[in-house]
């Protein structure tokens, strides 16, 4: 059976599965960076995945706003949500995923410090002194709300699984 490239009232379509399992690799990844940093710093573990943390970060920002796109292409056609609640969680996850990079991105730029991604230079950097608002936006928030993320991720997987086995709403066979 070929798989559909749009989606349709009954599934998703290969675009959005790809960008969706794509994505949740990307951000097992990133947890698994920020976890490291926290309870294994200063080990090559921490220095090898830490070391990757603002390449995928910007990566996910353009995939997530990717995925955003195809989803309003596809929102006529995609698999209706299951409740309310099911929809307000998918508009936190949205909110969380751009909120986030967005917010590591600020701190960025205050810090003055360059930023290459993949070999390409997004920041180049200044010197002088830091932008205190920036910096201390993403000290204050980035951090917080990744966790908030990898929360409310751990939630959507849960609820996923939930649904398959108490309810008539099998979800996950729509994005499997």
């Amino acid at each position: 059976m070929a798989l559909a490239m749009m989606d349709t009232n009954k599934r998703y379509g290969i675009v959005s599965r790809l960008l969706h399992w794509g994505m949740a690799l990307l951000f097992v990844w990133q947890f698994s960076s920020a976890a490291a940093r926290l309870f294994f710093e200063d080990t090559p573990l921490e220095s090898f995945l830490w070391g990757t943390h603002s390449q995928v970060g910007v990566t996910l920002l353009v995939l997530v706003v990717v995925r955003g796109t195809w989803a309003l292409i596809n929102a006529s056609r995609r698999p209706a949500s299951v409740s309310v609640m099911a929809k307000l969680g998918h508009l936190a996850l949205y909110g969380l995923m751009i909120a986030v990079p967005t917010i590591a991105l600020i701190r960025q730029y205050g810090s003055g410090r360059a930023l290459d991604v993949f070999g390409v230079n997004l920041m180049p950097g200044f010197d002088g002194e830091k932008i205190a608002w920036m910096t201390e936006l993403g000290g204050l928030l980035h951090g917080e709300l990744g966790w908030a993320l990898l929360a409310l991720s751990v939630g959507h997987v849960v609820m996923a699984i939930l649904h398959r086995k108490l309810t008539n709403h099998d979800v996950l066979s729509r994005m499997a």
